[in-house]
């Protein structure tokens, strides 16, 4: 008699005074779990979502280039994922982009369950033209975390730089792991932060 691998997907719902957040989550891609909220099946983010026979992605945060690397983290590593926020994006962008990578961080560890024959550690780099980054990841139930991406520019698109490794360090928080990753080279901070967030997405698989 064969027993078939254990499911390691989640959802939540994440309210607060500034944000509302549901989030769904396949760690090994397909299909999203059944008690995904149904307002993640409205989502619409042409720049975001994909549906194929191994992944569904449906990203939608209000803040485009936050969508983008969410995408990439879910693509990369092999996740199936949908994200519907409605932030106080009137104020600034702090409190969506923070409140989204903790989300993402908690059903990530919500999903993943109990360590029991998970490999504890990982790390890649992940390049995008001339940017290379490196991430190092302890599934060590010790949130700790040092990002340093090197950006130079305020803001890529309508998320502020400074957030960008905020968004990292707020995964590793809710995840409960260490976290290290660095951008190793590159000029362009739209390319030293989308390799950051690749080389996390392989080596969190």
């Amino acid at each position: 008699m064969t027993t078939s691998a254990p499911i390691r997907a989640a959802a939540l719902v994440r309210n607060t005074n500034e944000t509302s957040i549901q989030i769904a989550l396949s760690i090994d891609g397909g299909d999203l779990p059944q008690d995904t909220d149904p307002r993640l099946l409205e989502v619409v983010s042409t720049h975001a979502s994909q549906s194929t026979k191994s992944q569904v992605i449906a990203i939608s945060t209000g803040i485009g280039f936050l969508d983008h690397m969410l995408h990439a983290l879910a693509k990369h590593a092999g996740w199936s994922m949908a994200l519907n926020c409605k932030g106080d994006l009137h104020i600034d962008d702090h409190h969506t982009a923070e409140d989204c990578c903790l989300a993402v961080g908690a059903v990530f560890a919500k999903a993943l369950g109990a360590l029991t024959g998970v490999a504890r550690f990982g790390y890649a780099y992940a390049p995008l033209d001339e940017a290379l980054s490196r991430a190092v990841v302890d599934l060590s139930n010790r949130p700790y975390s040092v990002v340093d991406l090197g950006l130079k520019r305020e803001m890529i698109g309508q998320l502020s730089t400074e957030m960008i490794p905020h968004c990292l360090q707020s995964f590793a928080q809710a995840a409960r792991i260490t976290l290290h990753v660095d951008c190793l080279r590159g000029d362009n901070d739209h390319h030293r932060a989308e390799s950051a967030f690749k080389a996390l997405a392989v080596a969190v698989r």
